[in-house]
């Protein structure tokens, strides 16, 4: 007797996924008609895979050591002399409910229809200053890529002349091709290589692109950058990437790289900078003109400030979602490192009253 489970490699307790998945790497390993293939192992896996996969087969299976269904039983051919697996549908649903499409149309790539072209995407570095990476701006780029066809805008046709069907594929974009095999005959579907999977062809072929529809061109693209972008962020644009005859195109990924200010640094939705004190304003207090990324503002610095403390101007930071971050100053005081004759008495004077 044959041990169905041992052919798929699968324990006796395997679930359904775990079966269809062994027969899945079985079926591609051997199938006949790919390189390398093993008629006689596939075979015997797809006959394990025809009585595992039914609930009541298997469960006679397990019982008896075989199935009392007929088709499935040990020893015998599960699809039966002939049977015609024309675009699978026909083999998913006439074997008593048993779902081997998905994987016969990985095998061929046919069964439930074609994916969608999409072309290549691309991506490109930009540089930005401090200041447009926090107010945002608008960036031109040119970018000489695989693109749709200015001239035909992708139709392939001469300027004034239409698109016609497609004689080969009548107008489906697809070409179906029959192979026979052990187990009957498989159908797969490829795109029409005459009209790229559009369905029609030009009457009069673009000069420019030849009929394609696709060229490679330069482009110039309009970017816009956000406010508050950081150092490192992508920005995607859909569809600016490469194109492709009869689908769409892929996006265009934009990295940006800020590059560092010598005044401030970023600290999430805040910025920072230093502002140095003289030291008889910090013990004193004074008024300070600090330039901001919006202009000079007139800042008061408080009697006594030490430092290494911080003062905060509100709204002048980085613009987000949820408002404006702040302006962080973070006070510096230089000591001189000569004094005069009478600076010096000052301080002894101030020594001596504890200070």
């Amino acid at each position: 007797m044959k041990d169905y489970y041992q052919i798929l490699g699968v324990a006796k307790n395997a679930s359904e996924e775990e079966i269809k998945k062994a027969f899945r790497k079985l079926a591609h390993q051997y199938h006949p008609d790919k390189q390398g293939g093993d008629e006689a192992k596939f075979k015997e896996a797809s006959e394990a895979y025809a009585v595992l996969s039914d609930k009541k087969k298997r469960a006679e299976y397990d019982a008896y050591g075989r199935t009392f269904s007929g088709s499935g039983s040990a020893g015998a051919n599960p699809f039966g002399a002939g049977f015609d697996f024309s675009g699978f549908e026909g083999f998913q649903q006439g074997f008593e409910g048993m779902d081997f499409g998905d994987i016969f149309s990985d095998l061929f790539g046919g069964g439930r229809g074609q994916r969608q072209k999409r072309g290549r995407d691309i991506s490109i570095d930009i540089e930005l200053p401090f200041r447009d990476a926090i107010f945002g701006t608008e960036r031109r780029v040119l970018i000489t890529k695989q693109a749709v066809c200015s001239t035909c805008k992708g139709s392939g046709a001469a300027p004034g002349s239409e698109t016609v069907t497609c004689s080969l594929c009548t107008g489906s974009g697809t070409i179906k091709e029959t192979r026979q095999s052990i187990l009957g005959s498989f159908t797969s579907v490829r795109e029409c290589p005459e009209c790229y999977g559009r369905g029609t062809v030009p009457e009069v072929k673009c000069r420019d692109c030849g009929g394609v529809g696709v060229r490679r061109e330069e482009q110039e693209i309009r970017v816009q950058i956000p406010a508050g972008i950081q150092n490192g962020e992508m920005i995607r644009q859909p569809q600016q990437g490469e194109a492709v005859p009869g689908g769409a195109s892929g996006d265009l990924y934009i990295k940006i790289h800020v590059q560092p200010d010598r005044t401030f640094t970023r600290e999430g939705n805040n910025l920072a900078m230093t502002l140095s004190v003289k030291l008889t304003d910090a013990l004193l207090g004074a008024t300070y003109a600090v330039e901001t990324l919006d202009g000079t503002e007139q800042v008061k610095i408080p009697a006594g400030v030490s430092h290494g403390d911080v003062l905060r101007i509100k709204g002048k930071g980085v613009p987000a979602a949820t408002g404006r971050g702040d302006l962080m100053l973070r006070i510096a005081v230089p000591l001189p490192k000569k004094l005069s004759r009478k600076a010096k008495q000052a301080i002894e004077e101030l020594r001596e009253q504890g200070l």
